[in-house]
């Protein structure tokens, strides 16, 4: 293995981005919960449950199966933009603050400021055209959406928050952001202080949409919990 395979690409470094804001909360809230609850004894003492894993993961993976399944009538929509990822320049897109332009207007509610009641299926790249991270199974070569991204559950970076203002649910919107409201000195695109584009198309957050995503989001904390050495349905009882 060379030093290439070592590396984490962007699209993994996006995804750990995304579970570690995601978990930060509930493991800092578990591990005082079960301080507490056995009287300021160390957490390091827990062990890892293989078959707490496996299980966990097993039941992550259904509900995920779940989520392509509804998400199969999002997809003609958003695969017909993915024309729309071309090569942009990096210090206009750097100097122009974050830049939005709907490519097709939705008929739901307006996005407000700092936003989070919705969900998102999406297409990030960088400026040579290199899609580091999508909501498609394969983004040189898409068949179906894997997923989307449930706000209420991410914190995601501010330009999207600003470039997202004013869209409305069911359109789609290209969205640039330089690189201060992105990732700034983290690297992804190759380097650091890259501006980055996103097409967003949002879906609202009700119904079997709204079901699915908050089932995801405990089937994740659950197999995260397990691989801290922790139960999550315990942690919870201690809290209480």
């Amino acid at each position: 293995m060379d030093e290439k395979e070592l590396k984490t690409s962007p699209k993994q470094r996006f995804f750990i981005i995304l579970i570690a804001i995601l978990m930060l909360g509930s493991i800092i809230a578990g591990y005082v919960a079960i301080i507490l609850n056995n009287g300021g004894s160390s957490s390091s003492d827990s062990k890892v449950d293989e078959a707490k894993i496996a299980e966990y993961q097993a039941a992550y993976d259904e509900v995920s199966n779940k989520v392509a399944d509804a998400s199969k009538k999002y997809f003609d929509k958003l695969v017909k933009y993915k024309s729309e990822v071309k090569a942009y320049n990096e210090s206009s897109a750097n100097e122009g603050g974050v830049q939005a332009k709907d490519l097709a207007k939705g008929d739901g509610r307006t996005i407000a400021e700092n936003d989070s009641e919705y969900l998102a299926y999406y297409i990030g790249w960088c400026a040579d055209e290199t899609i580091f991270d999508s909501s498609f199974d394969d983004s040189a070569n898409p068949t179906k959406l894997k997923s989307f991204i449930d706000l209420k559950s991410n914190q995601l970076i501010e330009g999207w928050y600003t470039g997202m203002k004013g869209a409305k649910i069911g359109g789609v919107r290209e969205i640039t952001i330089p690189s201060e409201l992105a990732y700034g000195e983290g690297e992804i695109c190759g380097g650091t202080n890259k501006p980055i584009k996103f097409i967003v198309m949002p879906i609202a957050r009700e119904g079997e949409m709204a079901d699915l995503a908050d089932e995801l989001s405990l089937a994740m904390n659950k197999l995260q919990y397990a691989y801290y050495g922790m139960d999550y349905d315990e942690s919870l009882d201690a809290e209480e």
